[in-house]
């Protein structure tokens, strides 16, 4: 995103220079997917795609906004809000969490545009709802505490807006670390900053592909998932969540789930002990072992917890035959985008030989890009000129 072409918006709406400029970035997760709501492990970048706000204070408690991306403008009253649809709904659910919360807010005006690709499946909703929180921040001289906005983001997200989601998008949105992955247990949010290797690469390809199970799917899973921690409850009553749960002791009691079921429980178990497993292979700087994991979380995303597409397979496909050394989906999966891995070197010509191969194939419009890992939720100015 170029600032000065935002703070001119700015400038244009509102006849003077912005006080700061915010920033919170969008995701992928490299793996721990579908894990977050079963108190798992993930591990997610943010990524250098992300939400600005140019922004001002004002003297009241009205917050004027305009979103570049969608050419709208929202006004509203901190002391009257209502409920409203869109990107709206995701700017007043923040300042209803914090204010629910107990934070003093004061009104501020700004400008808004993003580069995260919406609906895509990187957390462009988050990236928002953590711009908004750091411009509330800002303007209301709150203290930055990465962990609990994340959980007043994720409050709105669940209560405002009413999507379920869980942890991951909007902790990594507001703590991640340049040039890391973060690994995250959701159960207590502790977080564990692990270094990319230098010579690593992650190419994102968006499948162009209409996510539209993506949301009855996923509350599916989550049920099944609650009605696998149920059924073992009787043979293991310690057992809060799937978390709890080791590949022994679920391959010793699966005749107390039904075939979907036990497939479901059995992604969400594996699927832990890859993360830790990618964990310990990125700090000895083992790219190749890292692939297999991520291959194999993907394979199991398909066929146990079938939550992939003909588009996304088609594309970790491809990428491996390119030279990828690990591809999988990222995010909810029906769509959205896939990853994958490689060497720095060949990263820009494996994108697009995969895309290329991937559009003319299947008459979509995908694309792709190289990412890296960037810091979370922050303000990159506080003196524009």
């Amino acid at each position: 995103m170029n600032t000065t072409r935002l703070a001119a918006a700015f400038f244009d709406h509102f006849q003077d220079q912005p006080a700061a400029i915010v920033r919170a970035p969008g995701r992928v997760n490299l793996i721990g997917e579908h894990t977050d709501y079963n108190d798992g492990f993930v591990l997610p970048m943010a990524i250098d795609r992300a939400v600005w706000i140019a922004l001002r204070p004002r003297p009241d408690r009205q917050v004027h906004l305009h979103s570049l991306d969608f050419d709208q403008s929202l006004t509203f009253s901190l002391d009257d809000l209502s409920q409203r649809t869109g990107w709206a709904g995701y700017v007043q659910g923040v300042a209803w969490a914090l204010g629910d919360a107990g934070f003093a807010l004061r009104g501020w005006e700004g400008v808004m545009a993003g580069n995260v690709p919406i609906g895509a499946g990187l957390s462009s909703s988050a990236a928002t709802e953590l711009a908004v929180a750091r411009a509330f921040a800002f303007v209301s001289d709150l203290p930055w505490h990465p962990k609990r906005m994340a959980l007043l983001a994720q409050k709105a997200e669940n209560q405002w807006v009413g999507v379920n989601c869980g942890i991951m998008d909007q902790l990594i949105s507001a703590a991640g670390v340049a040039g890391h992955a973060l690994f995250i247990d959701t159960r207590d949010l502790t977080t564990d900053p692990a270094p990319l290797p230098e010579q690593a690469r992650i190419v994102v390809f968006y499948s162009d592909a209409p996510r539209s199970l993506a949301s009855s799917a996923y509350n599916q899973r989550r049920a099944e998932c609650e009605e696998a921690v149920r059924r073992l409850q009787s043979a293991l009553p310690g057992v809060t969540a799937l978390r709890d749960i080791s590949a022994e002791q679920l391959e010793a009691h699966r005749d107390l789930l039904p075939p979907v079921i036990y497939r479901r429980a059995r992604h969400v178990v594996t699927e832990n002990a890859r993360g830790l497993a990618s964990v310990r292979a990125m700090r000895a700087g083992d790219l190749a072992r890292f692939g297999e994991l991520m291959l194999a979380s993907h394979a199991s995303l398909r066929d146990d917890y079938e939550v992939s597409s003909q588009e996304l397979d088609l594309l970790v496909d491809l990428a491996v035959n390119a030279g990828a050394l690990g591809a999988r989906l990222t995010g909810a999966g029906f769509g959205g985008c896939a990853i994958a891995l490689c060497r720095a070197e060949d990263a820009a010509g494996l994108g697009q030989d995969v895309i290329g191969e991937y559009n003319g194939r299947t008459g979509r419009a995908g694309y792709a890009f190289v990412t890296v890992a960037t810091e979370g939720a922050g303000v990159i100015t506080s003196s524009v000129s």
